[in-house]
């Protein structure tokens, strides 16, 4: 019998699923054949977890104890030597070998909004041009044969979630804000009522389309809900279902929801899906830094570890670009409120897989909190070139957007120090 929950997941995901999957389809995934090889020949994928709202890189990956800037937070030894980070994040510490630090990404936009847009494309927001995420650049510019589910998948509440811009709405990301929503989802397929109103759905399509041309006949809600149907009896939705792991590989990527999201980016990197985005939340902390950090820290210290381990022995990290970071990072000064406030001008994050070198640290801030450049700073066009590059993207390319502008997908330049020699 089906549970309220399936009730308000069939009235509304499904239409959702509907209105959006033609486009996700449009460009088609990874084949069977890619989506079981393993190790550096298979084809290139990319996981961004998202940190909504501006880490602190001074309790994460840049802390400076025993400072007037570091406030309370300690730090740990990682598995690279010599290197430090909070000492919240051990199990990220022990997997730290496995990809790199930058703490010295430099940015001119401060508003989320516009951070956000800055970071996920490598433009700054433009009136005039939408330009399209990451993700969205590396779904269009990799296609392969063979997803029955979306090839852009972001997992998780996304106020903001990254969009195909001037690429246009059919390389948006896939919203699924719970990430074991997918299991769910074949429940609704195999349930009579379901099947039921399908067919009423089906008679009222074919009257519309009865006695129209060709073009009409095969309307973007008739591409739309063939798509949705495809997922929806696709043995590729079980990616979403994380029961058929085992119960200590659960228990490893934590309780929380980004836990749960990061074990689905994995399962969905396995099946072929190219571009997962997770979302973890609440960074933004004005106030309470230090308490709301060593909360979150709990949530994704195991979740973010476990993930690259298990890329790692799955032989996946080699296909597989890890990208960590937010919008911006937080002031050295510590505010009233126990809090940090916004910070553009030296922040962290953690990059590695898919080729790029590991146990690399680059830049560094001032412990004093009197330099407003860090060491050897990044900018952000740079580090979204090195992104696009690493996972195969011809980034001198120009696209023709609609309104007839030639537009690259990146003016960065790949970072030398992080290539493998």
């Amino acid at each position: 019998m089906a549970s309220s929950m399936t009730h308000s997941f069939e009235r509304r995901d499904l239409l959702k699923l509907a209105s959006g999957l033609a486009l996700s389809f449009a460009v088609p995934g990874l084949d069977a054949r890619g989506a079981a090889r393993r190790g550096a020949e298979r084809e290139k994928s990319l996981i961004i977890v998202w940190l909504d709202g501006g880490p602190s890189q001074l309790e994460t990956w840049d802390p400076h104890p025993g400072t007037a800037v570091g406030g309370p937070t300690k730090s740990i030894a990682t598995s690279i030597p010599e290197v430090e980070i909070a000492d919240t994040f051990p199990r990220v510490a022990d997997q730290l070998q496995h990809l790199s630090v930058i703490r010295s990404l430099v940015s001119k936009e401060g508003d989320h909004q516009r951070a956000m847009h800055f970071v996920r494309t490598g433009y700054r927001p433009d009136p005039t041009v939408t330009h399209p995420s990451l993700g969205s650049i590396v779904t269009r510019e990799m296609p392969a044969a063979g997803l029955e589910i979306p090839q852009f998948i972001s997992l998780g509440f996304n106020q903001f979630p990254s969009r195909g811009g001037y690429l246009g709405g059919k390389y948006d990301a896939f919203l699924v804000q719970n990430p074991e929503a997918g299991a769910k989802a074949r429940q609704v397929a195999e349930d009579g009522r379901y099947q039921a109103r399908l067919k009423n759905l089906d008679v009222v399509t074919r009257s519309f389309e009865k006695g129209r041309g060709a073009a009409a006949r095969r309307t973007l809600f008739r591409d739309s809900l063939d798509a949705a149907v495809r997922m929806l009896t696709s043995e590729q939705i079980r990616a979403f279902d994380v029961a058929d792991e085992s119960q200590a590989l659960r228990d490893a990527y934590g309780p929380a929801q980004v836990g749960r999201a990061c074990l689905v980016a994995r399962r969905l990197i396995e099946q072929g899906v190219r571009v997962v985005e997770v979302t973890h939340h609440n960074y933004d902390t004005h106030e309470n830094n230090f308490s709301t950090n060593h909360r979150l820290a709990g949530e994704l210290d195991p979740a973010l570890a476990t993930l690259v381990r298990d890329l790692v022995e799955r032989e996946l990290l080699e296909s597989t670009l890890v990208l960590c970071l937010g919008e911006f990072g937080r002031t050295p000064h510590i505010n009233r409120k126990e809090g940090r406030d916004h910070w553009p001008g030296g922040f962290s994050c953690l990059i590695g897989g898919a080729g790029l070198a590991s146990g690399i640290v680059l830049g560094a801030t001032d412990p004093t909190g009197e330099r407003q450049v860090p060491d050897q700073p990044i900018e952000i066009p740079d580090l979204c070139a090195t992104v696009l590059e690493t996972v195969g993207v011809d980034i001198t390319r120009s696209v023709v957007t609609p309104i007839g502008r030639p537009m690259r997908f990146s003016e960065g330049t790949p970072i030398d120090a992080l290539q493998r020699g």
